[in-house]
């Protein structure tokens, strides 16, 4: 039996994918490891190599395909010993996933909507099992606003009670009207048959329909015909949407702002990098990867993930840094930085930039971060407050360093000063713990002498 091929799931947010390439054609003959394709995902395009062996049978996405979904079949594998007349009766997706019992329960479901139905020349039920039966179905059954019973397969019922739906604003195109699979499956994709789609009852002005949450269409922007133009979501916008939003909404945030001296810093930065090897240039953002990895340290209860088992104390102070690419941004990882010093800190930030802009990180370098550093001082942004990166809890914002004026030893003097806002999730991050790491941050950034001990 040729064996699928199925989509992967490259990082934990893909849900979908492009299908950029194939690198083989039907017939190559490939093994376990080899490279078969290049797929885009929401943060990197990268490659896939086969898990098993055997004759390239039939491609079944295209090169250039969008929109694929995770662990859809793209192609079928022809074992050792079989040919094309194998691939004849074999249908894709035919019980192999997971979720095949639910698909031939569906099935089965769908099935019983069209049986349900008294077929012409069918004996009728007498009325002692119709009145049975009416008693049986009366309490469960959902009502139309005319207190006539709806009709509507259990499947179709189960489906429209996960999507929100109300099957008495639907019209069914069953069998006598029966509400089935496919009506449910239309509702959806219309926006139609939410509570605020019903019918107005005999002699009730029609209620005005409401927006449905959370959805913008272009449709409802009201704009000119030929003042815009729309372009395509793909998957990395799609997924900052999602994942932003579900954050905003879900994560209880707030903010803790400080102003940082950064004259010794900046004296410091320069003296190194006189002095550091060739090809080696530590940045502003470098030496406050390694600050901020520190304080983690010093504060664990910083260092922390919120779970509904409990709160995740990390071990290591894993860094995540913002970095912006065309359509988007990715976060890729300092592992350890706590242990690494600003000149490896500086090769590797540089590398993990570079590879991001191009999208040739692995999943590994992007993933699994337990703290975040979002830096747009370069960009002359004086302060910010940044949106958390689930599942961490903290996130420092790092706006401009500029000169300003100070009072020191009650005398006005002028510093450079950099303000700094560290958003915490308040499930894990309490105000005493964030502001014990801003105070732990302090020294390491104003004496940066003190981060190289």
């Amino acid at each position: 039996m040729p064996i699928e091929v199925l989509m992967p799931a490259l990082s934990p947010t893909m849900e979908e994918g492009t299908l950029s390439s194939w690198l083989v054609k039907e017939g190559d003959t490939v093994k376990s490891g080899d490279v078969i394709a290049e797929i885009e995902t929401d943060k990197a395009t990268m490659e896939v190599e086969a898990v098993d062996e055997g004759t390239i049978g039939k491609i079944l996405v295209e090169g250039g395909t969008e929109g694929v979904k995770v662990n859809a079949p793209i192609a079928l594998l022809l074992e050792e010993g079989e040919d094309e007349s194998a691939l004849k009766d074999f249908k894709a997706g035919g019980g192999k996933s997971g979720s095949g019992d639910q698909k031939q329960s569906d099935a089965k479901a769908d099935d019983a909507d069209k049986k349900s139905e008294p077929e012409k020349g069918e004996p009728k039920k007498d009325d002692g099992a119709k009145r049975a039966e009416g008693k049986k179905s009366s309490s469960s059954a959902p009502k139309s606003d005319d207190g006539g019973r709806v009709k509507a397969s259990p499947l179709a019922k189960r489906l429209a009670k996960e999507a929100g739906l109300d099957l008495s604003a639907l019209e069914g195109s069953g069998p006598r009207g029966r509400i089935v699979k496919r009506d449910i499956e239309a509702a959806k994709e219309a926006g139609t048959g939410k509570a605020a789609d019903k019918p107005a009852a005999k002699g009730e002005a029609p209620a005005p329909a409401a927006p449905q949450p959370g959805k913008i269409t272009v449709e409802s922007l009201r704009l000119e015909e030929g003042t815009y133009e729309v372009q395509p979501l793909d998957g990395m916008r799609k997924t900052i949407a999602k994942r932003m939003t579900a954050s905003f909404r879900d994560v209880p945030h707030f903010p803790l702002t400080v102003d940082l001296e950064l004259d010794a810093l900046l004296k410091l930065r320069s003296e190194l990098n006189a002095k550091a090897p060739e090809g080696v240039k530590i940045s502003v953002n470098d030496m406050l990867i390694r600050a901020c990895a520190l304080a983690l340290k010093k504060v664990p209860a910083s260092n922390a993930s919120y779970t509904d088992e409990g709160l995740v104390l990390y071990q290591h102070a894993d860094v995540a840094m913002a970095v912006a690419i065309d359509g988007g941004l990715i976060t890729p990882v300092i592992k350890r930085a706590e242990t690494k010093g600003l000149a490896q800190i500086a090769a590797e930030s540089k590398d993990l930039a570079t590879r991001a802009r191009e999208r040739k990180l692995k999943p590994e370098e992007f993933q699994g971060g337990t703290f975040s550093i979002s830096n747009l001082g370069m960009m002359g942004i004086k302060s910010f407050g940044s949106i958390i990166n689930e599942p961490q809890g903290m996130i420092l914002s790092v706006g401009a360093g500029e000169k300003r004026p100070v009072v020191k030893n009650d005398a006005l003097a002028i510093a450079t000063v950099m303000t700094v806002t560290l958003t915490c999730d308040h499930r894990v991050v309490d105000g005493a713990v964030g502001s014990a790491f801003l105070a732990a941050l302090r020294p390491l950034v104003e004496d940066p002498v003190t981060m190289l001990l």
